[in-house]
């Protein structure tokens, strides 16, 4: 009962240093006058990462890689399926297509970059600093894409009107400090449970542990498709997946690297054919995802996960 309420406070704490933190960033990047581009990026994509690389690295330090791979992978699972998926029923997803032309060759590659790298089973340093590289030179090319800040939704300009920067370096400070305290928690619930019933790290961070780190953005993608601003959700997707892997997946494995005992393989292809499957939909729709849409992208999610939990992948 106890690990319940540690992994259930965890999600809480997650989610609300989550938003603190993609408020707070968001809010301080307007200051300075950033593109809305960058924003989702970089910042709005760290912001909703930043789970994800707590809990990762907590749970590498703790002996237990499976689950950081776990969450890692099943996060981006969860991006696509869910996320995604749920954005997409809440309202049409509409992205231009030199938009999407210049997004998903990066999101694409990303996604076989990691099958390649952890095939093997395990994540050297040198592989960290290599994906770190590459994460350098996707920020480096999102600061160079020029965008009028006059595009952006006036409601969204008007709530960040008037608010100091001071208050704004503190929304992130408590979000950082929510974000931490959530991944501990989160994670020695999990590995608690993980052990207790048997049940193996990977299924637990691949499930539980992946989807209370995707709540930022469950939270963000549905407000934005709510908001008619279908290019913020899709773009939160394609920047939080690459910030999953380069990022997150880079800094822990060179904090400590992974070797991974149980089979990954199903799930590394899995995460790439949703990532095919997303620019199917996206071609067929005439870069448009609508509730058809959404809907093949839920249930292949969850079959996905009712396969995993009876031991079929």
């Amino acid at each position: 009962m106890l690990d319940l309420v540690k992994i259930l406070a965890g999600m809480v704490l997650l989610y609300c240093g989550g938003d603190f933190l993609v408020t707070g960033s968001v809010r301080f990047a307007r200051y300075l006058k950033v593109s809305s581009f960058v924003i989702g990026a970089t910042i709005l994509a760290f912001g909703t990462s930043a789970p994800e690389l707590a809990v990762a690295i907590l749970a590498a330090l703790d002996g237990a890689p499976e689950l950081a791979m776990g969450n890692i992978i099943g996060s981006n699972i969860a991006n696509i399926g869910l996320v995604l998926g749920l954005a997409c029923l809440i309202a049409p997803i509409i992205i231009a297509p030199t938009r999407f032309k210049r997004e998903y060759p990066p999101f694409f590659l990303t996604a076989l970059l990691i099958l390649f790298l952890a095939w093997d089973l395990k994540i050297h340093r040198l592989e960290g600093i290599l994906m770190l590289s590459f994460l350098a030179i996707y920020i480096w090319r999102s600061f160079n894409y020029k965008e009028d800040l006059k595009t952006q939704p006036e409601e969204e300009i008007g709530l960040l009107a008037g608010k100091s920067p001071t208050f704004q370096v503190l929304l992130i400070v408590i979000g950082l400090i929510g974000l931490v305290s959530g991944a501990k928690l989160l994670v020695s619930g999990g590995v608690s449970i993980a052990r207790n019933l048997g049940i193996g790290e990977w299924f637990i961070g691949i499930t539980v542990v992946a989807i209370g780190t995707s709540l930022p953005e469950i939270v963000s993608s549905i407000m934005a498709a709510r908001r008619g601003h279908g290019e913020m959700a899709i773009g939160n997707i394609f920047g939080s997946n690459i910030f999953n892997i380069l990022m997150v997946l880079g800094i822990t494995s060179i904090i400590h690297p992974l070797n991974i005992t149980e089979p990954i393989h199903p799930d590394l292809m899995i995460g790439t054919g949703l990532t095919c499957l997303l620019l199917i939909l996206m071609l067929r729709g005439k870069y448009s995802l609508g509730k058809i849409s959404g809907v093949i992208l839920l249930v292949t999610y969850f079959l996905y996960i009712a396969l995993k939990g009876i031991g079929e992948i």
